[in-house]
């Protein structure tokens, strides 16, 4: 199974396992802000809409370390085995944007 890169050329091919992980973790974070847009939509109590904003940021966290993980041990492992430390500087700079 074959995912195109959003930016580029480069692709990355997911077992099937992996696939469905991601795409069931999205599904059930989609479900969640649609839960917390439904709280806002019917004047739902602040801390309630907050408290369910958190699990949804908590849910998405939890997303990227698990495709941060799965990158890590394939792409960058492999990347580095072939000599390309380009990946490494990639990573790096991806952390640097996400940890502002």
């Amino acid at each position: 199974m074959e995912h195109k890169c959003a930016h580029c050329a480069k692709k990355k091919e997911r077992t099937e396992k992996e696939y469905k992980d991601l795409i069931n973790r999205l599904n059930r974070i989609e479900g969640q802000v649609r839960g917390v847009k439904n709280m806002v939509e019917n004047d739902a109590y602040c801390m309630d809409i907050i408290t369910q904003a958190s699990a949804v940021a908590a849910a998405l966290n939890s997303f990227n370390k698990v495709l941060l993980s799965n990158h890590i041990k394939t792409c960058v492992v492999d990347n580095i085995r072939e000599g390309n430390d380009e990946v490494v500087d990639e990573l790096i700079t991806m952390l640097k944007k996400s940890m502002k």
